[in-house]
């Protein structure tokens, strides 16, 4: 069973949708008990950084997350839910997320060039950087579809994608067992799920 973390902020219809499109059961859940009990976690995540920790931390769901990462369970970050794994994110003030991955969240404003609109959003391609089990099934260039106004910022050796705008911005991640996409797999059509089916794998 797939646990898709309810904590108040994220597409989880469509998550839900996705992984029964590809046979794959799945519980949306606020329930620690459910994520302990899952082979693996879906971390989603829309919005801002600051309330979004705030309300993970307060749900109840942070420590339990936090644990079943460091007992090794498979889990996946998107969008949001991705940001939320890094150690602090800049975005309208220093907060601290879950530090999974050492890291930081910082607007890509700094880093694009003026006059491309802010948030990046719509299809852009990836440049896959190091291997990852979630690129079982994913080429060089495929396209996936993004919706963000700040990119993480970490050891070059976490980066699994990167993807052009302007600027080379992370994509996506992987430290260990744990694993965050930038972009919305569940937006990205037929490229998306074969992500979410190799995630099932890993």
């Amino acid at each position: 069973m797939i646990a898709i973390v309810n904590y108040g902020v994220g597409n989880l219809f469509s998550l839900a949708s996705s992984f029964k499109a590809i046979g794959h059961e799945v519980t949306v859940t606020s329930d620690p008990e459910d994520l302990k009990h899952s082979e693996r976690i879906i971390l989603p995540g829309v919005g801002a950084f600051e309330d979004a920790a705030k309300k993970l931390f307060a749900s109840g769901l942070a420590e339990p997350l936090i644990d079943e990462a460091k007992h090794g369970k498979p889990i996946l970050g998107i969008c949001l839910g991705m940001q939320l794994l890094f150690t602090k994110s800049y975005e309208f003030g220093i907060h601290d997320g879950l530090n999974l991955i050492p890291g930081d969240v910082r607007p890509i404003r700094d880093i694009i060039p003026e006059g491309l609109k802010i948030p990046q959003i719509g299809w852009n391609s990836l440049h896959l950087t190091n291997h990852s089990g979630l690129f079982a099934n994913t080429h060089e260039g495929d396209y996936v579809y993004f919706v963000h106004s700040y990119s993480a910022f970490c050891d070059a050796k976490y980066i699994t994608a990167t993807t052009n705008y302007g600027a080379d911005l992370t994509a996506a991640v992987q430290y260990e067992n744990v694993y965050g996409a930038q972009f919305h797999p569940e937006k990205s059509g037929n490229v998306g799920l074969n992500m979410l089916r190799a995630f099932c794998e890993v």
